[in-house]
């Protein structure tokens, strides 16, 4: 079975989809190749590199996109199946990943579980 991703639905909202609509087409763009190489890494069963993922707490992940004047993350975990579920982005701002974020991811995670 090989890897796959899609966004978390909360309450009808994809939060996910909320920061894709507030990127520039091209940053919009960057963001989707960024998650198309993640799969593509992990169907591989290669690791990818912390310039492209990490972990940032116990079952949470960031996906870090560079754009020419600013980064984004975009926070994930694993599900069944081999799926990838990205919960949110969010545009950084400090070298640290914010707590608020990954607490954002963790109760998106919950949530999403408990649904299903």
């Amino acid at each position: 079975m090989k890897y796959s991703y899609d966004f978390a639905v909360i309450e009808d909202k994809i939060p996910m989809i909320d920061f894709l609509d507030s990127l520039s087409i091209k940053e919009r763009a960057k963001v989707y190749a960024c998650m198309d190489k993640l799969i593509e890494l992990k169907n591989a069963g290669i690791q990818p590199k912390e310039s492209l993922s990490k972990p940032v707490v116990e079952d949470i992940f960031e996906l870090r996109i560079h754009f020419d004047n600013r980064i984004a993350r975009s926070l994930y975990f694993y599900e069944r199946n081999r799926r990838v579920i990205f919960t949110h982005g969010f545009i950084k701002k400090t070298d640290k990943t914010p707590k608020r974020e990954i607490e954002k991811s963790k109760q998106i995670m919950a949530a999403w579980r408990a649904a299903k």
